[in-house]
């Protein structure tokens, strides 16, 4: 089962991205993206793309400027999520042959987004935007839009984001913080894989 949950890494080493990768993975999260503004996220983004193999989707998180997105194509990255809508930085994802998600809050946003290439929307930050303003949003959208909530969204709330009609969500600091162990990231994975599970079902 391929879960819409992108496990959002900021602040990995290098030295914790393969065991972190593989609670995540065990855990059934496999879309997992390093934030550039991690320590050596390059390096970690192409460890962990050849550790995993198959089993995950693995790219980079808070791209800015297409030098960024070429830099990553280089390393065999698959996504590219941004905390703005950039069309440049989205036509050079696509281009690359990746998946982009760009940050999103407005009508405008969301379909310059899409008419650009967009693969999903992200809702950044959600919190603000909330469940009331996503259902309007959703109204309006094309219906096979793929919509991720970004900031906010945990497992005490994933029934009522679903119920506004959401198709995944972007998970930061419920899921990890810097220093968290292996073991610590994979409890918590657990715990967002059975509340997600049991909202979809």
């Amino acid at each position: 089962m391929s879960r819409e949950i992108i496990a959002i890494l900021r602040g990995l080493t290098p030295a914790e991205a393969l065991p972190i990768t593989d609670a995540l993975i065990n855990a059934g999260i496999t879309k997992i993206e390093v934030p550039l503004n991690s320590p050596d996220p390059f390096d970690s983004i192409a460890a962990m793309r050849a550790h995993a193999g198959d089993r995950a989707v693995i790219g980079a998180g808070t791209v800015l400027e297409v030098a960024q997105v070429e830099k990553l194509a280089e390393i065999g990255a698959q996504m590219v999520v941004s905390p703005d809508c950039f069309p440049d930085v989205i036509r050079a994802t696509k281009a690359a042959g990746m998946l982009s998600f760009p940050g999103v809050m407005t009508p405008s946003e969301a379909f310059s987004a899409l008419r650009n290439g967009a693969d999903g929307l992200k809702f950044f930050p959600g919190f603000k935007l909330g469940v009331d303003g996503l259902k309007a949003l959703k109204a309006v959208l094309p219906p096979a839009a793929k919509t991720y909530a970004v900031g906010g969204a945990g497992p005490a709330n994933f029934s009522d984001w679903v119920a506004a009609g959401v198709s995944g969500f972007g998970i930061g600091s419920n899921i990890y913080k810097p220093g968290y162990s292996a073991g610590q990231v994979a409890e918590l994975a657990a715990e967002i894989v059975t509340a997600y599970d049991e909202a979809f079902a």
